[in-house]
């Protein structure tokens, strides 16, 4: 998360994103050489931005001829070179990166894309696996993004006004996938990333703090706190998944659940229900719950019809299908999973092979539960994921 930070700084200050990312990588080199030896710095990011200031006012002294933006680069590098960056300014910087990827001239896959990129320090895999796409063809469109800026020059900087609502869905998608990521890692041995997903919620905060009238805005804080609330405990003292019902409920962020209740009651009220309100909607109903049988289910199924107007996802269908399957019997759950069963997307994505494979298991119709669950261990989940995935086929024999 450091690395992002000082990443968006260096873009400000150098004026180009491939120069910060050459000189942020040159810094991060003089680091694995002195740091195993002097010590790690006490300010990792502020040591970093210094020596990736230098390394890049070097690269433009010594090139022999520079055009006005560069010249200009020179003179703002320079400036007070040992003096710290303002975190007050570091934040600015990280919502300057984050507009300037979701730029409108940028496909939207591809603003949400390079902006998880940069800012998140997320691999090519990582990102891929969170738009259910082949790694390479995410790859490609993140390298074409960064090759799009460069060419049509486009500006470092958070827009006017008037160009907000052009950019807000995108900017919203960053902040929702980077925490979606690290609330579930799709990726190592790990259930889940801690530091992204407070960073994700810092990040709606701040884009609260800019639109404090604009209710997807608030919505997204709302559903990023409710869930982030529910995390401790989902992985118990043997690194063993928990899962929603067998969940220690008294160790839930009461503070937070009832802040996400709040924000929720109070972006629903200006009519116009977007997606992320609609889904904080659902996570606060689980939050306030006492229990996974005493959980509104009827209303999260009727929440998740009109998300599923607005968003027709692979995501939202099978989340609905999970909380049909709770209202109407696990029959009612497989009906809807088996229709999606000829997506590639769905094929790929391990939870739907392992939500299919509950409600076979629950049906009882065990030896189709199992191939489910040898089909979600075939896409590769992270390592605690995939010792729940064990388990649940030793228990079917």
């Amino acid at each position: 998360m450091e690395g992002g930070q000082v990443l968006a700084t260096l873009t400000r200050l150098t004026g180009s994103l491939d120069r910060a990312e050459d000189a942020l990588g040159e810094a991060v080199l003089v680091a694995l050489e002195r740091w195993p030896v002097e010590g790690v710095p006490g300010r990792p990011a502020a040591w970093l931005t210094t020596v990736a200031r230098r390394k890049a006012l070097d690269t433009l002294r010594r090139e022999a001829q520079r055009d006005e933006r560069e010249a200009l680069a020179v003179e703002e590098l320079g400036r007070d070179l040992d003096e710290p960056i303002p975190y007050g300014v570091v934040q600015d910087d990280l919502l300057r990166l984050v507009f300037t990827c979701c730029h409108p001239a940028l496909s939207p896959p591809a603003r949400v894309a390079l902006a998880l990129r940069l800012l998140c320090g997320l691999t090519t895999e990582e990102i891929a696996r969170a738009f259910l796409e082949p790694a390479p063809t995410l790859g490609q469109r993140i390298s074409r993004a960064k090759a799009k800026i460069a060419a049509a020059g486009i500006p470092y900087r958070v827009p006017e006004a008037e160009d907000l609502p052009e950019r807000l869905d995108a900017v919203l998608a960053v902040v929702y996938v980077m925490f979606t990521t690290g609330h579930h890692a799709p990726l190592g041995e790990a259930l889940q990333r801690v530091d992204l997903s407070r960073e994700a919620i810092r990040m709606a905060r701040l884009l609260v703090d800019l639109l404090p009238r604009e209710p997807e805005c608030v919505g997204l804080l709302a559903l990023l706190l409710s869930a982030h609330a529910r995390s401790h405990g989902r992985v118990d003292e043997l690194g063993q998944q928990r899962l929603l019902a067998d969940a220690d409920r008294g160790l839930w962020d009461r503070e937070a659940i009832a802040e996400a209740v709040t924000l929720t009651g109070q972006a629903l009220r200006a009519g116009c229900p977007g997606p992320y309100q609609l889904q904080a909607a659902i996570s606060c109903l689980h939050s306030v719950a006492p229990s996974v049988e005493a959980t509104d289910w009827p209303q999260i199924v009727t929440l998740y019809d009109l998300l599923l107007r607005q968003v027709p996802t692979l995501a939202v269908r099978v989340n609905r299908a999970v909380a049909v399957a709770q209202v109407e019997g696990p029959l009612a759950g497989l009906v809807l999973l088996d229709a999606l069963a000829g997506d590639p997307a769905a094929r790929r994505w391990h939870l739907f092979h392992a939500v299919r494979a509950d409600l076979l298991r629950r049906s009882g119709e065990r030896p189709a539960a199992a191939a489910a669950y040898r089909e979600a261990l075939a896409c590769d989940p992270n390592g605690v994921d995939r010792r729940f995935l064990e388990s649940r086929l030793a228990e079917l024999g």
